[in-house]
């Protein structure tokens, strides 16, 4: 058994691949299962429909087990299959997480779990964020999410995507990406609206086979790596090691960095305008098993000395917020036993998205 969201639902994983969500007690449960027909219906011809499966696990109908023919379950992609080490976070988007049919009471009791729900727009219900530091996972349950408040939610946020070394500005910068598809989607519909659903986050906790390029990083002003570290126009190109070669008064010193990655790493300093002295282009390809930000915590002043030291944690985790294409990020919507057919647009959750993604702009602007 898993925890497919890392954080209240808990899901069979079938032999197939596919994750199993056993339907619910009657009205949610036959609600969500005629919203996953409904979409995926192979003669649906809506576009507005089939572009939101886009957004969405893929469904693969209903499965029951031979020895419990009354047990149901929805049969659903398991978005997180393709991670090595998934990072997942479970975010209730929407002003209100109660339905228009709901009584008196269940509106005051989803009211008095989260009075801030109005006023963010969503509720981190939990997270499971794996630490390269320590190999291991750190999770967070929906009581996390329910003490951050306003002063608060942009450093609750953030944790999740800081990996114990540094923050995976890649990944926050392709969920806004994610995201801003999402809320198109809404802005462009009025037959639907969402209630107590979610967003699912998932991006590789370790380093896998992406392309980095990193520009703007201006050597002299920065001091991401020693002036003259690199002739103009030359690579310095190595298999299985990153060598970082630094002038000092004493003499060049070289630091040998990580065994486990694989292909090579270019590091090329080219001239860009007089206003810039000079930039450095990192691009990272192939790698295999090894693992970047694992292999990053060796990076320490008993490896390395002066100023390169803080400065590896720029060139390897701190993408600059236009490089959007070069994590591996999944964003889905989840949890549909709430959604009404509706004349209007989903305002509640729209002003979710909006206030989701001005906050994770932030956590990339600071």
């Amino acid at each position: 058994q898993i925890c497919c969201s890392a954080v209240h639902i808990s899901k069979l994983q079938h032999p197939d691949g596919t994750v199993l969500k056993q339907l619910q007690p009657p009205p949610r449960g036959p609600r969500e299962q005629e919203f996953y027909n409904k979409v995926y219906d192979s003669d649906c011809c809506d576009s507005i429909l089939l572009e939101l499966r886009e957004y969405l696990p893929k469904y693969f109908g209903v499965w029951s087990p031979p020895t419990a023919p009354n047990d149901m379950y929805l049969k659903l992609e398991d978005v997180t299959r393709k991670f090595k080490k998934p990072c997942i976070m479970d975010v209730k988007i929407g002003q209100k997480s109660y339905d228009p049919y709901a009584s008196a009471e269940k509106i005051q009791q989803q009211v008095s779990k989260y009075p801030l729900m109005e006023e963010i727009g969503f509720l981190v219900l939990g997270m499971r964020v794996y630490h390269v530091c320590t190999d291991s996972y750190e999770t967070q349950n929906q009581h996390y999410g329910r003490s951050l408040t306003k002063e608060t939610v942009k450093d609750g946020v953030s944790k999740f995507f800081h990996n114990g070394y540094c923050l995976r500005k890649d990944a926050v910068a392709a969920s806004i990406q994610k995201i801003e598809k999402i809320l198109e989607w809404f802005e462009g519909q009025e037959q639907l609206n969402f209630y107590a659903s979610s967003l699912l986050f998932v991006y590789e906790g370790s380093c896998q086979a992406t392309t980095v390029r990193l520009s703007d990083v201006t050597l002299a002003e920065k001091r991401v790596m020693p002036k003259g570290l690199l002739s103009g126009g030359d690579i310095l190109e190595y298999n299985n090691n990153i060598h970082v070669i630094n002038s000092t008064e004493n003499g060049k010193i070289e630091a040998s960095v990580s065994k486990g990655l694989s292909k090579f790493y270019a590091l090329h300093k080219k001239a860009y305008s007089k206003r810039h002295h000079g930039q450095l282009s990192l691009k990272v390809e192939n790698l295999e098993q090894g693992n970047v930000w694992k292999s990053s915590t060796c990076i320490t002043q008993e490896h390395l000395n002066g100023n390169v030291i803080p400065q590896l944690e720029k060139v390897f985790c701190h993408v600059p917020a236009e490089i959007k294409e070069s994590a591996n990020v999944e964003v889905r919507m989840i949890d549909f036993a709430h959604v009404f057919p509706s004349n209007t647009r989903d305002e509640g959750y729209i002003y979710g998205l909006k206030n989701l993604i001005t906050v994770l702009q932030n956590i990339l602007d600071n």
